[in-house]
């Protein structure tokens, strides 16, 4: 004879202690001194720094200026170059600009045309006067050396804020001024670039040194503006620009003077068309 059961159905107990830990992990994130708490509040601090480094430079309209190109490869081994550039400050996008070389002879006439854009890639041609052409530069080639200096065609383009992301890292004393020391990464896959280091002054916010890392994330040159100046009370502008490569030793000074803003320059003056007329 079978014995009746006495036992009520089971209830499936699900063994919440289980995910407590990663409830808990989820919950310790959000704290305000988390890692990721940290990190965000880093991003956040780094990309209002660009912001407002932004927001002081613009609004100068238009600017040209006298520059001479010191290309070292060695101290007793320096190639001079002259050249005019022309800036054309462009409403909700990047800058347009143009550079033309003056000399030596067998340069002269020789131009590059950049549209820096701030979402999309930039757009860059030169003019060549030997075979009357404008060649477009491919943004795959963009990471290449201008003209045999240590400045690459990408570092002639305007450095619009959403071109990159941004980290803060510390406070640091550079060339006797207390910097913000900010990580940018750019957002072009075609950037010679995986990352750079900034230094950034807290006084000005003007750019006390750049330190460019290759593909390989390995050091590769740095660049030190020199001797500010300030113009219409507001803009600064460097007097010398120095690019040092750490891994050739061979270095590019920028010499800039004759600055003008406001000259009137327009939108019809930074054509493809207009870099083949200049003289």
């Amino acid at each position: 004879m079978h014995k009746l059961s006495c036992k009520t159905p089971s209830t499936r107990v699900f063994p919440t202690h289980r995910y407590i830990p990663a409830i808990l992990m989820l919950w310790l994130c959000t704290l305000p001194g988390s890692p990721a708490a940290l990190a965000s509040a880093d991003e956040d601090k780094g990309q209002a720094i660009a912001v407002e480094a932004d927001r002081r430079d613009n609004g100068f309209g238009d600017t040209a200026v006298d520059l001479t190109m010191l290309i070292a490869s060695s101290a007793e081994n320096v190639t001079t170059r002259e050249m005019r550039q022309m800036v054309l400050e462009v409403e909700d996008d990047g800058d347009k600009s143009i550079m033309v070389f003056d000399r030596p002879r067998d340069l002269k006439g020789t131009a590059i045309l950049t549209f820096t854009h701030k979402f999309e890639n930039d757009e860059q041609w030169l003019y060549l006067p030997a075979l009357k052409r404008v060649k477009r530069i491919s943004s795959a080639d963009k990471s290449g050396p201008f003209m045999g200096s240590e400045f690459a065609y990408e570092d002639l383009s305007s450095q619009e804020v959403e071109k990159y992301s941004y980290r803060y890292l510390r406070d640091e004393v550079m060339n006797g001024e207390p910097c913000f020391v900010v990580e940018r990464i750019p957002t072009d896959k075609n950037s010679g670039y995986t990352r750079q280091i900034t230094w950034v002054d807290q006084s000005e916010y003007r750019l006390q040194r750049v330190d460019y890392y290759d593909r390989k994330n390995t050091l590769l040159k740095s660049m030190n503006p020199v001797d500010y100046q300030q113009y219409l009370n507001q803009y600064w502008r460097p007097a010398q620009m120095i690019m040092t490569n750490h891994q050739t030793g061979k270095s590019t000074t920028l010499q800039f003077g004759n600055y003008q803003f406001r000259s009137g320059l327009r939108d019809s003056d930074f054509t493809r068309s207009a870099i083949s007329r200049i003289r």
